[in-house]
């Protein structure tokens, strides 16, 4: 059970010194004890507090990192129940499977759709994360093989190898050596044999369980065993069973500390109907799941999972927003149009897609406003005529335009007198409300 805050004041050094951002120790030890803080923060902390706090201010479900290098994907370090509460913070990863009984050309086609599967949206970059490779065969020698086609063509992709064959684990993921992938396939039959390939490798552990009571079991015992990094399979296939084990793991871990049940969920989702495993697999990405195993990753099933995955991890309290600079959407001249709008992410994007579909090169201004949309920015004064101003002037972009003219968004309209005051020299030109419309505004201009 995690320590409460009382618990964890009695640790603290007790002078109240204000280092750790906190007025008190005994503010700074609330604040561990609801995992809104680090212990790292208390310069002053003994060693002999450090161990004991350690685990009590770690995270309830522990954080893993899947792969290496720039397409590692980070799992775990979960504080809360619902989004709402602070925030998710790790993002699902999103997994392929081959098998070894798939030819090599196939296995070569699914990765090079895995190899393209990276989209831009809102700033983003969204991909297919992993590649699951199954040992469907039983044969050690097929798996290392199917495993070598993914190694050279898939290079950097985080792995997940799919076994319940100690000997063709050890075999395949000798392939993915520095890369921390998944040996998966831990049971209570090979327990041991698993744990040991794990762990030789530096690879994490995929216990696969039949149901909740037998995978704490088998969770305890692979930590007993030396093994760190651990990710679980309850045994859930349907979307029923899904959000059931998923969400009493939660809240075990969450809720009442149970450390066996303090670690990142894995699910295997492949279906024979492509829509019903879109739809299973949201109820993944809704309901806790850090790595989600799909039979396939059609265009449309990617974007729509993607979209979701990328709405539900992003802080409700905190809107996305893009750095304020004066843009440039293709190679605009001294007399090209300028725009100018707010930073939030989804504005922008929208607003410069348009720009770009016009094939009009422009100049695009973006203004802080801390992440609100125009017309909620307008209303709270974050996007009036004195501060668009100041930041047309401070920008120094009278010295790359010829033609002093800004165009203001429609719903605006009502700044453009008020801005010409406080812009001598330049001409306010009123854009269209509605971002579709930029390409014939521009078009009618010549």
């Amino acid at each position: 059970m995690a320590l409460s805050g009382v618990e964890i004041f009695k640790l603290l050094p007790k002078t109240n010194c204000k280092k750790c951002g906190h007025p008190t120790c005994l503010a700074f030890a609330m604040k561990l004890a609801q995992r809104q803080a680090t212990l790292d923060l208390c310069p002053d902390v003994s060693e002999e507090a450090k161990k004991k706090l350690g685990e009590a201010s770690a995270p309830p479900i522990r954080p893993i990192t899947l792969g290496a290098g720039d397409k590692a994907v980070k799992m775990g370090e979960e504080t809360v129940l619902f989004r709402h509460d602070k925030k998710f913070v790790n993002p699902c990863a999103f997994a392929i499977e081959v098998k070894d009984t798939q030819s090599e050309a196939d296995i070569e086609s699914v990765c090079a759709q895995v190899m393209h599967s990276e989209i831009d949206r809102v700033g983003q970059k969204l991909r297919i994360d992993a590649i699951v490779i199954t040992n469907e065969s039983g044969d050690a020698g097929k798996l290392e093989t199917a495993a070598k086609t993914v190694a050279a063509k898939a290079a950097g992709v985080a792995v997940i190898i799919n076994t319940t064959n100690a000997q063709a684990a050890e075999a395949a993921v000798k392939l993915f050596a520095g890369s921390h992938p998944v040996v998966y396939g831990a049971n209570a039959s090979n327990l041991d044999a698993m744990a040991s390939v794990a762990k030789a490798h530096k690879a994490i552990l995929g216990i696969a369980a039949s149901g909740l009571e037998e995978l704490s079991e088998l969770t305890e015992k692979a930590k007993g065993l030396g093994v760190e990094d651990i990710v679980m399979d309850s045994g859930a296939r349907k979307a029923k069973e899904i959000i059931e084990h998923n969400t009493l793991i939660r809240r075990a871990a969450i809720k009442k500390g149970f450390k066996p049940l303090g670690y990142p969920v894995i699910n295997f989702i492949q279906r024979g109907d492509s829509m019903h495993e879109a739809l299973v697999a949201s109820v993944c990405v809704a309901k806790y799941s850090s790595i989600v195993v799909l039979s396939s990753i059609e265009k449309w099933k990617s974007v729509a999972l993607f979209a979701l995955r990328q709405n539900i991890y992003t802080d409700p309290q905190v809107p996305m927003q893009v750095e304020q600079k004066i843009y440039k959407i293709g190679e605009p001249k001294a007399d090209s149009p300028f725009f100018i709008t707010t930073n939030f992410s989804l504005t922008y994007f929208i607003v410069s897609g348009e720009i770009e579909n016009s094939k009009v090169p422009c100049r695009l201004a973006v203004m802080d406003s801390e992440g609100l949309s125009v017309l909620t920015a307008w209303a709270a004064g974050k996007f009036t005529a004195t501060k668009i101003a100041q930041f047309i002037n401070d920008s120094g972009i009278d010295q790359e335009v010829s033609a002093k003219e800004l165009i203001i968004p429609g719903y605006v309209a009502i700044l453009s007198g008020a801005i010409e005051e406080k812009l001598p020299g330049w001409k306010i030109t009123v854009g269209p409300r509605e971002a579709n419309a930029i390409p014939a505004f521009l078009k009618a201009r010549g």
